[in-house]
């Protein structure tokens, strides 16, 4: 039997219905207007006052998708890098002349832009200038760092981190396997991937110690940071495990907190961007708010026909998005 989560407290009141009627690949908020990313050429735009309105982006499958403070990024099998701002225009940022495809795209400092096609990844600046590294092997994916003007290449045997404008050879760090994810901690400290195989791994930059972080029972897909960095929510089991990153040694020597259990895997999470709170999507389409402090509990969507794919909040937030594998979508607002 399902578990329902009906002895918890609940926001589904607070839920607007939106009906994509396309699967969703991912959400991004631009101040309070929501953006869902379909499976198929267009977004789906939803002002907090209005209707909802579809813009097509690329002439086929959208791959890949970020997003900064001023726009909505996607990369697509056309061969293209498309940028949508927060009044719905398009940009086309790029277009690959052999039109490959962008398998992996990032927003960066002060308007720059990241993607990669096979083992190239490229960066262009807000001046528009454009730099490529090529890679060992294809790109598995890209994180810019917080401080300075660094992208991380995740890739097999281990991660890249270049420097641009810099005359230096890139830094490697190695570990064996398949890289599939990378992120930054936000203070710059650690560098973290999702590996191949159900583990992440780690290293603390200033002096590149390595952190296995395992026990997940599945390929983790989705990582989270919460506010000021101080856990690290991770899907990849039939729980939350977030990960301690407060002291100086990150993890190392730690166990991650268990939270919110359930008989169906966590695919995709979302941490709030104030309070150490996490927004948790199963592959049932049940949709938890959790507090790690206590691993207390808020039902936020029953589980339906099929998995969450996709969860966002806005700054403030006040506003949570989720959208599903099936074209279900809502957004929940908790400041009302």
């Amino acid at each position: 039997m399902t578990d329902t989560r009906d002895n918890v407290a609940s926001v589904i009141e607070r839920t607007r219905a939106v009906q994509p009627e396309a699967p969703i690949v991912a959400v991004h908020f631009l101040a309070s207007t929501a953006f869902f990313v379909l499976g198929e050429n267009h977004l789906l735009v939803v002002p907090p006052d209005g209707e909802p309105r579809r813009i097509t982006v690329h002439a086929g499958g959208i791959l890949a998708a970020d997003a900064d403070h001023d726009r909505v990024l996607t990369g697509g099998d056309d061969g293209k890098v498309v940028a949508v701002n927060v009044d719905g225009e398009v940009r086309t940022v790029m277009t690959d002349p052999k039109r490959r495809w962008i398998d992996h795209v990032a927003a960066g400092p002060d308007g720059a832009i990241a993607w990669s096609i096979a083992k190239t990844a490229f960066i262009q600046s807000r001046k528009r200038e454009e730099k490529g590294i090529e890679l060992t092997s294809s790109v598995g994916g890209l994180a810019f760092a917080p401080r300075g003007f660094r992208l991380a290449v995740a890739h097999y045997q281990g991660v890249t981190l270049w420097f641009p404008n810099a005359n230096a050879a890139p830094e490697r760090f190695d570990w064996k396997g398949s890289h599939l994810g990378v992120t930054f901690s936000p203070d710059a400290r650690f560098l973290v991937t999702a590996m191949q195989e159900p583990a992440l791994h780690g290293w603390r930059l200033a002096d590149r110690k390595d952190m296995r972080m395992s026990g997940y029972s599945a390929k983790v897909r989705s990582l989270s940071w919460t506010a000021a960095g101080k856990w690290l929510a991770t899907s990849g089991s039939t729980q939350l495990i977030v990960w301690p990153f407060q002291s100086k040694d990150g993890p190392m020597g730690k166990t991650p907190k268990i939270l919110a259990p359930h008989e169906h895997g966590v695919v995709v999470v979302a941490a709030h961007p104030r309070d150490d709170v996490v927004a948790v999507g199963y592959e049932d389409g049940l949709v938890l708010l959790v507090r790690v402090e206590d691993g207390a509990e808020i039902l936020a969507r029953k589980p339906g026909n099929s998995p969450v794919t996709a969860l966002a909040w806005d700054r403030s937030g006040a506003l949570l998005a989720f959208g599903t594998e099936d074209g279900d979508a809502g957004i929940i607002n908790l400041g009302a």
